[in-house]
């Protein structure tokens, strides 16, 4: 399977403006051979609201309108696609991203790590355990934005079966190592394909750095943006190579297996509550 990341803007507020800018992005991409296409993080709704009142009007059910548009287009392109969105559900609100294909909602995910920032200072923290997805053959994991800086989610979704780590992101200048070199080694210590998709522009005096990436099992990059213009990167995807897990670099003398060399009887403080202090009382 050929994926890509759209590196794209996205309009605060402007859910109809958005979503056509999504359906002309995966109508480039799919024409140019991907068959999944991961866009940014809040990418139907943009990110910098103030409060959850003035989000509110934005976010929406899964499924939903927004969902239901785009579906529509995967089915006339038979496509796959992955996307971030604010979630509606009765009184709550969640940073969500959302996989879907020809047939509607594949899956849903609300993000985990919520940093002080944008409209994550308002949402609610997600609820659901990790999940995988089947996606044309292609097992899917989903986390978003800050997520990544969290090995434990990376190593849930391998653990699941993931073949693939979808991210929709909205990095701001201070997450550049995250895009040079922390992508790299989630992908790495766990065999996994990683696409990062961030959003480029400014909102309310935040400005989006760009610099997505698409880095394979052994940790190599095989696309990156080196800007914050508007691009679309593409790669392949060998589900045979993210799926063995264990690298013979000497046949009979070197060979690594990072999941079955783990040690998780001795990994019990990594699931210890802790009580300190998150931003903003939360």
């Amino acid at each position: 399977m050929k994926i890509a990341a759209v590196q794209m803007d996205v309009t605060l507020g402007d859910v109809d403006r958005n979503l056509s800018a999504i359906e002309s992005r995966l109508r480039e991409a799919v024409n140019n051979g991907a068959s999944l296409v991961v866009f940014p993080e809040c990418a139907v709704s943009g990110y910098c609201f103030s409060s959850l009142d003035e989000a509110l009007p934005f976010a929406q059910t899964i499924p939903g309108p927004a969902t239901e548009r785009l579906t529509a287009i995967c089915k006339e392109l038979d496509a796959f696609a992955v996307f971030g969105m604010l979630e509606r559900d009765g009184d709550r609100v969640f940073n969500a991203a959302v996989l879907i294909g020809p047939g509607g909602v594949i899956g849903s995910y609300r993000k985990t790590h919520l940093p002080f920032l944008g409209i994550d200072q308002h949402v609610n923290y997600g609820d659901r355990p990790f999940d995988v997805h089947a996606a044309g053959g292609v097992n899917v994991g989903m986390n978003i934005c800050y997520d990544s800086a969290f090995p434990e989610a990376s190593r849930c979704l391998t653990l699941l079966g993931a073949d693939l780590i979808a991210l929709p992101t909205n990095w701001p200048p201070g997450a550049e190592c995250v895009a040079s070199h922390v992508l790299n080694t989630r992908a790495m210590e766990n065999a996994v394909y990683f696409a990062a998709a961030n959003r480029v522009g400014e909102e309310r005096g935040f400005r989006f750095i760009g610099l997505s990436r698409i880095c394979g099992p052994d940790g190599s990059t095989l696309a990156a943006s080196d800007n914050d213009s508007e691009t679309i990167l593409y790669a392949d995807i060998d589900t045979e190579r993210s799926r063995n897990k264990r690298v013979v670099r000497e046949v009979g003398r070197h060979a690594i297996d990072r999941l079955a060399d783990r040690r998780p009887d001795l990994y019990g403080p990594l699931t210890e509550p802790h009580s300190l202090e998150r931003p903003g009382g939360r």
